[in-house]
């Protein structure tokens, strides 16, 4: 068939819940039986976010083809369960980089380069790429920002020419709105919606259907109102109401009938979804048999943003063990080794974060102590699991200078340092070790009974590694390097035997985790938790 593209803008306000909403329609397409995809096109100049501060932008997230991109492709892989690559997200920085390098090799004949044809051209080719490589049925595209944005025109009137070019029934746009309540006069209003359509439609792009973003019910008046003032017919006017969780969505507009109209638009066959295993897992999700408390340890906490995909994986693996896991977030800068037992005693788990530079690692180094001491769950991502070598090297082996050399360029027992391959680059952008690499478990390790399996592939990013120089002397001490890579001897694991449950990797496996495959080791990580919390609580019932 045909592929058919969506487009799903948005209006009045940012952070309405386009990828939200975009990931939520996928899935009930996808449930239908259509192959189904979705990319994001960031209206920012950066090529991508991966030289991005996270109070900037949020988490960058990882593909398995080395891709930093925008956070939101990590819902679409959460939902449906579908790697997403470089194809999946676009910028305006890419697209310009592109054009640019175009016009210097003389692609353009000579010509004045101009936004229109050059640079919507190029936004309308990497639109297509995903279409027309033959995998999909309905390609799903999400536009970042607001209508009426300087920086979102270019990708409007490129919708515009696809809309045009592609033909009736072939491309629709879905709009994300908002219909605001006004305490004070009692009611909701229609009118920041009338503004964004009309706005919209001033860039030549009628909406074909309306998603409007509410806090109270839309009554079958307030419908009519907006399906008569923006051009849709009223069935098109769907009501988005805020949920408990981003997982309910679906759900929600199944009941709207979004896909219906949606479907109807583009000429296709609907029926009913199956969503009969999306179901199950909302069913344990909402109805826990117990709760734990997991701390994440890192520098980034007040944004919660910055570490999205770890946050959702905990949801994943929590309803796999029915078990609701609240996890609280701890700022590492404030952590101290006189504080850790007052901040840390209460929790069943700690997760120390990924992140960059020196700010609150000495804190997560404090934290580290404290779980390896005690026995509590730890799972260290990344950087995590760095600051656990570097702990374990100065309060085992007494190396109290042993640092990284991300942290201290002079220090004179590195035990983690900069790649080899990393030496020599200049550039920060898209330059660190990214992507799907392998990696070989040892067996009778804890991660190979976790994973079930020899080889396995994980995402990486990162430019600093375990320096193999200290790896047999930190070995002797008792803590194993349990996954490596085949090829280069990368430590990519490291656990201690003797500990409950104690793993450090240098790898993200947030980044996999979805609802219908919670990461195995996530999934482990909360059993163990789960089960810390039985053990204690028992101590404390014998004691009393």
């Amino acid at each position: 068939m045909t592929t058919k593209y969506i487009f799903v803008t948005g209006g009045v306000t940012s952070s309405l819940g386009k990828g939200i909403i975009a990931a939520s329609l996928a899935k009930l397409l996808q449930a239908q039986g259509y192959r189904t995809t979705i990319q994001k096109l960031d209206p920012y100049i950066n090529v991508d976010p991966g030289t991005l501060n996270p109070y900037e932008h949020g988490e960058c997230y990882v593909t398995n083809d080395g891709a930093e991109t925008d956070l939101d492709l990590g819902h679409y892989e959460r939902f449906l369960n579908v790697p997403t690559s470089q194809a999946n997200n676009v910028t305006t920085g890419r697209i310009y980089q592109s054009v640019i390098e175009k016009e210097r090799k003389g692609e353009f004949l000579g010509k004045t380069v101009q936004v229109i044809p050059h640079i919507t051209d190029e936004i309308k080719e990497r639109v297509q790429i995903l279409g027309n490589s033959g995998d999909y049925d309905i390609v799903i595209t999400e536009i970042g920002g607001t209508v009426g944005d300087i920086e979102s025109l270019p990708y409007v009137e490129a919708v515009r020419q696809m809309k045009w070019d592609l033909g009736e029934h072939n491309a629709i746009v879905v709009h994300l709105t908002l219909i605001p309540y006004l305490s004070a006069a009692g009611e909701l209003k229609t009118k920041p919606t009338q503004h964004s359509v009309k706005t919209l439609m001033e860039s030549g792009v009628q909406a074909d259907v309306l998603v409007c973003r509410t806090e109270h019910e839309l009554n079958d008046s307030i419908r009519t109102k907006i399906a008569r003032f923006c051009n849709v017919t009223e069935e098109a006017v769907i009501q988005s109401i805020d949920a408990s969780t981003i997982y309910d969505v679906p759900n929600l507009m199944l009941n709207e009938g979004l896909d219906q109209v949606v479907l109807n638009k583009l000429g296709l066959k609907s029926s009913t979804p199956d969503l009969k295993s999306w179901n199950k897992f909302l069913d344990r999700f909402n109805n826990p048999k117990t709760e734990i408390h997991i701390g994440l340890v890192g520098k980034y906490v007040e944004l919660q943003d910055s570490y999205k995909s770890i946050l959702e994986s905990f949801i994943h693996a929590g309803a796999e063990n029915e078990v609701k896991v609240i996890v609280e977030p701890i700022h590492s800068e404030y952590l101290k080794q006189n504080n850790t037992m007052l901040k840390l005693s209460h929790l069943d788990g700690v997760v120390v974060a990924p992140g960059f530079g020196e700010r609150g690692i000495e804190g997560k180094i404090d934290a580290i102590r404290y779980v390896r001491e005690n026995g509590v769950p730890f799972l260290g991502i990344c950087l995590g699991m760095q600051m656990a070598v570097i702990e374990f090297a100065r309060n085992i082996l007494g190396i109290t200078n042993a640092n990284s050399t991300e942290m201290d360029e002079e220090t004179a027992n590195p035990v983690i340092s900069l790649m080899e391959d990393q030496k020599h680059i200049i550039n920060k952008g898209g330059t660190m070790r990214l992507g799907a690499w392998e990696c070989e478990l040892k067996e009778n390790s804890l991660v190979h009974s976790i994973y079930g399996k020899k080889n396995i592939k994980e995402r990486h990013r990162h430019r600093f590694e375990f320096n193999n120089k200290y790896k047999s002397q930190i070995e002797m001490a008792g803590m194993l390097t349990s996954g490596l890579n085949p090829k280069t001897g990368l430590v990519e694991i490291i656990e201690i035997p003797e500990h409950p449950w104690f793993v450090g990797v240098q790898y993200h496996p947030e980044y996999k985790s979805t609802v219908a495959n919670p990461h195995p080791l996530f999934v482990d990580f909360v059993k163990a938790a789960l089960n810390y919390n039985k053990n204690k609580n028992s101590v404390t019932v014998a004691q009393k």
